[in-house]
C-alpha cells in the first residue's frame, strides 16, 4: 500500500514541471527586491509594506489561478476557450461606461476598473483567452484544410484577423496603444507557426513595416495627418523622446532620460541593493528595469535577460514534449506574449524603443499583468500534468 502511494506520488511529481516554477520563482524574488527598493525611494504616499504586501497579495492569486488551471487538459480548455474570450470582450465593453475616471485623467486611457485604491485592467487577462481562441480557431482549420494551399490560408489569416477586430476596436475606444502591441505581437507569432504560406507571410509582414515606417516618418513630417486619425499628443511626445531622449530632459523625454541615467550610472556591476541615487517616475511598475539596473548594473541585467531565456526555453521544451496541435500554438501564444513584454519594457527603459505602458512580467508592480502572465504559466503547467494522457491527441478529438 505505502509502495503503491508513494510511485503515485511519484508520477505526480512527474508531471509537474519544477524549472518552470523556479524560474518564476526566482523572478518574483528579483521583483519584490526590486518593488522593495522603489518603494522604499519613491516620493509618493505608498508604504513599503503595503506595495510588498499587494504584489504577495496578486502572487497568491496568482498561484491559485495556476493550481486551477493545472487541472484543465487540452480537451477542457479547448471548449473553455470561447467562453473566457466572450467573458474578457465583455469586461472590455463595461470600460467603456466604467472606467477609472482618475486613471484617465493621469494615463488618458480607459483601461481601468477602480473599486476604492484596488484597479483591475480586463485587457491583460484578455491576452490569454485571446490566445486560447486563437489555438482553437487554427487548429480547427487546419484540422479542416489538412493541404495548405495560398486560398486556404488566406481564409485562416481572416478568420485570425476576424478575432482579432473585437480586440483591437475596443482597445483603440480606451485609447490604449502600448496594449494593442502585445496583441499584434501575439497574432504575428502564432501566424508564424499556423503552417501559412511565406507567399503570405512576407508580403503581409512588409505591409506592416512599411506602415510602421511610414509613422514615424509623420510624426517627424506630416503630424497632421497622425492626428486626424486619432493620434494623441502624449503619443507624439514618446516617440520624440525615443528619437532625440536628451532633447527635452526636462518633460516629454524625463522619464527616459532618468531610466537611462540610473542604469548607465551603475556601471557593471551597480551600486549595491537598495541604492537608488536617480529618480525615475513610475519605476516600481513601467521603469523597473532601471531598479535593477542601477542596484546591480549591466551583469546584474544580463543575469535578468538569462533567467527570461531560460523560462522561455522550458516553455519550448513542454511544447516539444506534448506533441499535440492545439497545445502547441497556445504555448506559442504565450510565449510571444512574455517575450514581446520583456523586449518592450527592458528595450524602452534603456532607449531602445519608445516608451509604452507595457510593464516586466513577474517583476513590475500590478495585479492584473502579473494574474494575466500567471495565466499563461497555468496554461503551460496544464501541458505538463497532463502530458502522458493527451501525448498523441490532436484538435480533432475536440470537434
Amino acid at each position: 500500500m505505502t509502495e503503491k502511494r508513494t510511485r503515485s506520488e511519484e508520477n505526480e511529481d512527474a508531471r509537474i514541471d519544477y524549472g518552470i516554477i523556479f524560474s518564476v520563482l526566482v523572478l518574483a524574488v528579483i521583483g519584490m527586491g526590486s518593488i522593495f527598493v522603489a518603494a522604499g525611494h519613491d516620493t509618493s504616499t505608498t508604504s513599503v509594506s503595503r506595495a510588498l504586501l499587494m504584489q504577495f497579495i496578486w502572487y497568491a492569486i496568482g498561484i491559485g489561478a495556476v493550481v486551477i488551471l493545472m487541472q484543465f487538459d487540452a480537451e477542457q480548455l479547448w471548449k473553455l476557450a470561447p467562453i473566457a474570450y466572450g467573458v474578457g470582450i465583455t469586461l472590455m465593453l463595461s470600460l467603456l461606461v466604467f472606467y477609472s475616471r482618475s486613471y484617465y485623467v493621469s494615463t488618458g486611457a480607459k483601461s481601468w476598473f477602480a473599486i476604492g485604491s484596488l484597479t483591475f485592467q480586463p485587457s491583460e487577462v484578455m491576452k490569454p483567452a485571446f490566445i486560447m481562441m486563437l489555438a482553437r480557431v487554427i487548429s480547427r482549420h487546419n484540422n479542416e484544410y489538412v493541404e495548405h494551399t495560398v486560398t486556404t490560408d488566406w481564409h485562416l489569416l481572416g478568420k485570425m484577423f476576424l478575432w482579432t477586430l473585437p480586440i483591437a476596436i475596443l482597445l483603440k475606444l480606451q485609447n490604449d496603444f502600448g496594449t494593442m502591441l502585445v496583441f499584434i505581437a501575439i497574432l504575428g507569432g502564432m501566424i508564424l507557426v499556423s503552417g501559412i504560406t511565406w507567399k503570405i507571410i512576407l508580403p503581409v509582414a512588409g505591409t506592416f513595416l512599411v506602415l510602421g515606417t511610414a509613422a514615424i516618418l509623420l510624426v517627424i513630417y506630416g503630424r497632421g495627418i497622425l492626428a486626424d486619425i486619432g493620434f494623441k499628443v502624449y503619443q507624439f511626445q514618446r516617440i520624440e523622446a525615443w528619437l532625440n531622449p536628451s532633447a527635452n530632459t526636462s518633460s516629454s523625454s524625463y522619464q527616459l532620460w532618468q531610466s537611462m541615467k540610473a542604469i548607465g550610472s551603475a556601471g557593471i556591476f551597480g551600486k549595491g541593493f537598495n541604492v537608488s541615487n536617480v529618480y525615475v517616475p513610475v519605476r516600481e511598475s513601467d521603469m523597473i528595469f532601471s531598479v535593477i539596473g542601477e542596484n546591480f548594473g549591466f551583469i546584474g541585467g544580463c543575469v535578468l535577460i538569462f533567467l527570461y531565456l531560460l523560462l522561455i526555453f522550458q516553455m519550448i521544451q513542454v511544447t516539444f514534449d506534448t506533441k499535440n496541435e492545439f497545445y502547441a500554438y497556445l504555448s506559442t501564444g504565450v510565449i510571444m506574449m512574455i517575450l514581446f513584454h520583456v523586449f518592450e519594457n527592458i528595450g524602452m527603459s534603456i532607449g531602445l524603443l519608445p516608451l509604452t505602458g507595457i510593464p516586466l512580467p513577474f517583476i513590475s508592480q500590478g495585479g492584473s499583468a502579473l494574474i494575466g502572465n500567471m495565466i499563461g504559466i497555468g496554461l503551460i503547467m496544464s501541458m505538463r500534468y497532463h502530458n502522458k494522457s493527451y501525448m498523441f491527441s490532436t484538435s480533432k478529438e475536440f470537434h
